[in-house]
């Protein structure tokens, strides 16, 4: 019977702390997600203007004037204003057109909302300013994904099952490697699975599904290397916190990771503290790059090839860094436990 009271002794603390990191995440879920998108705000959106022109120049003037939702970006020439556009700086780009009147460029494909934004806004002006204004959407997206959202949702796929995948690993065989080489062995099982679920996730939306008909391998290029960014992150998190890893990894990468992606609303619609986080989590970058890779060129790659790399490689320096530390605890121990030499007679 002692036995019995000491063994629920231990499992009742080891339980309470199980169930109380799980409810503070759910509530972190619930409290992320709502408030990030329960009622997007845009702010700011902007959009690409050419110094010296004088009709679009008064027109977006007077849009700032009345809303913060529009915010004007001069460029020097209409080509710096149209790689501005293709790079994935603006939304859109607001010149003088024919017949006196305005030309407006959008790139849905970058946020079909924001586009949308910036249609309705500018061409609400140009009206109350009685000029005819013409609407282009230069890089629109497919017809098979009208709201832009197989980007951040084949995003998703990609980090959640990397992070999955590390977490498998990490039960199965201890979430901290037991050696460096054991280390190495998991970076590499874990790259030939990213490479792998790339392919799949690649294939799926294009030959499977037909959202996508051009571009696969570099879908898949960027597949693979989200998926192991994602699977490094979790390995590191984990090999240093253990259980308790998992919970930060899931709060990183899913519970403020997938809102703060821009991948549902562009950021400009997103609350204060979440604008920018599309720039560093994984699941922003990688919805970044998943779009360039379909839609843009190179120039729209930047940071967000950048960034993912970036994790990967401080991922994997932490990886190796926990490995080497608890391999020594593990030795120290080892030597303290083991029983003194008895003296060697003369």
């Amino acid at each position: 019977m002692d036995e019995e009271q000491r063994d629920l002794r231990d499992w009742l603390p080891r339980t309470a702390a199980l169930l109380v990191g799980t409810l503070a995440l759910a509530t972190a879920f619930i409290a992320a997600y709502v408030g990030a998108l329960h009622q997007p705000t845009p702010r700011d959106v902007p959009v690409g203007v050419v110094l010296g022109d004088q009709r679009a120049q008064a027109v977006m003037a007077a849009v700032r004037g009345r809303t913060d939702k529009i915010k004007p970006v001069e460029y020097d020439n209409p080509a710096a204003a149209d790689d501005g556009l293709t790079a994935r700086e603006v939304y859109g780009v607001l010149t003088s057109g024919p017949n006196d009147g305005l030309a407006l460029t959008t790139a849905s494909a970058s946020a079909p909302s924001a586009a949308e934004l910036v249609t309705q806004v500018l061409t609400q002006a140009a009206r109350q300013a009685n000029l005819p204004v013409q609407v282009r959407d230069e890089v629109p997206v497919e017809s098979t994904d009208p709201r832009g959202l197989v980007p951040f949702y084949l995003a998703v796929g990609y980090v959640l099952g990397g992070y999955l995948a590390s977490t498998a690993l990490g039960l199965k065989t201890g979430t901290s490697p037991g050696s460096l080489p054991r280390a190495g062995l998991r970076v590499a099982a874990l790259a030939v699975y990213s490479i792998v679920l790339g392919i799949v996730g690649a294939t799926v939306v294009g030959p499977v599904l037909d959202v996508w008909h051009h571009d696969i391998p570099a879908v898949a290029a960027v597949g693979a290397l989200t998926v192991f960014t994602a699977a490094m992150v979790a390995s590191a998190v984990q090999a240093w916190l253990g259980l308790l890893g998992t919970g930060i990894v899931i709060l990183l990468l899913v519970v403020l990771g997938n809102p703060g992606s821009g991948g549902i609303y562009a950021p400009e619609f997103l609350p204060g503290w979440l604008r920018g986080m599309h720039r560093w989590n994984v699941p922003g970058l990688a919805t970044d790059l998943i779009k360039s890779a379909v839609y843009f060129d190179r120039r729209s790659i930047g940071w967000a090839l950048g960034g993912l790399v970036v994790w990967t490689v401080v991922a994997l320096l932490a990886l190796v860094t926990a490995t080497m530390f608890r391999a020594h605890r593990r030795a120290v121990r080892a030597t303290r436990a083991a029983p003194a030499e008895p003296p060697v007679d003369g």
